[in-house]
């Protein structure tokens, strides 16, 4: 069966990294846009990854373009809005599909895992310290939301 662990991704800065390297660390992994309704959750996601961090949490971050072209920048462009504008100190990987024939390896493990395609931006997927995927979430879940909170404390 595979897990998160699995996988090899490139990061905003384009390092090849594998995923095996946040085994025993609770993931939320999200997909992002700089241009979205739902941009400003990228504050209420650094104060998670801040809150747990200390406790084995990480927050992954997937910038993709495939709703409403809302994420049109370069790697660089959305490294630096995500710094500037929101002091994004959680992990950040490179611009990604995550819908449709082009979907990435890793987006297909998520989807598959938990039978929901990613609807939008800002979509969530809590990943236990096994790699296994628990749960999805909607855009409409906020970062500061109390039931993710809890899932969250429920795995560290």
């Amino acid at each position: 069966m595979a897990t998160l662990h699995d996988f090899n991704v490139t990061t905003i800065d384009g390092q090849l990294v594998s995923l095996a390297q946040y085994k025993g660390k609770v993931c939320l992994v999200v997909n992002v846009a700089s241009r979205c309704g739902y941009t400003p959750q990228y504050k209420g996601l650094e104060a998670l990854y801040r809150d747990y961090k200390d406790r084995g949490f990480v927050v992954l971050g997937f910038p993709s373009n495939d709703f409403g072209g809302q994420e049109p920048g370069t790697e660089a462009e959305i490294k630096q809005f995500c710094t500037t504008k929101y002091d994004v100190t959680f992990d950040m990987f490179a611009k990604v599909p995550v819908k449709g024939a082009q979907k990435v390896d890793v987006y297909k493990f998520l989807t598959e895992s938990t039978g929901n395609e990613v609807q939008w931006n800002f979509n969530k997927f809590l990943v236990d310290k096994e790699g296994k995927v628990v749960k999805y979430y909607p855009s409409s879940v906020s970062p500061d939301s109390e039931a993710l909170r809890k899932d969250i404390e429920a795995l560290l």
